[in-house]
């Protein structure tokens, strides 16, 4: 018989989406070094920019923020999809970043020393 038992704690829901809200207000700031205190120092991101394939290491969002400043006009929705005791996934529905464009950003996080951290973010842009 399985037993019934709660995995998932609340707290941990939240320590979640609050990682990746530390993620979208540093876009809304403009603040590469705000986004960064969401991100593993080795985190990954792919996806498509005006057409062009953007992929790497977590520096190219850097750079990307400090090539083109502040969000100041992004909205969000954040969306845990899945979350395990040390794994989780968040959807960042978002419009109008410092480029105006908008996206889907899927963050994957792991849990290190009871902190929860982005390391891989694949996205994708949305014509205007």
């Amino acid at each position: 018989m399985s037993k019934n038992i709660k995995a998932v704690t609340t707290a941990d829901y939240n320590a979640v989406i609050a990682t990746a809200n530390q993620y979208v207000e540093g876009l809304r700031v403009g603040s590469s070094a705000d986004i960064a205190k969401a991100f593993h120092q080795d985190a990954v991101m792919y996806g498509f920019t005006n057409g062009q394939l953007l992929g790497g290491p977590i520096k190219n969002l850097f750079d990307f923020v400090d090539s083109n400043g502040k969000a100041a006009n992004i909205t969000t929705r954040l969306d845990v999809l899945a979350i395990t005791p040390t794994t989780a996934v968040v959807r960042v529905d978002m419009e109008q970043d410092a480029i105006g464009a908008d996206y889907n950003d899927y963050l994957t996080l792991i849990k290190i020393d009871g902190s929860w951290e982005v390391i891989a973010k694949v996205y994708h842009q949305f014509e205007n």
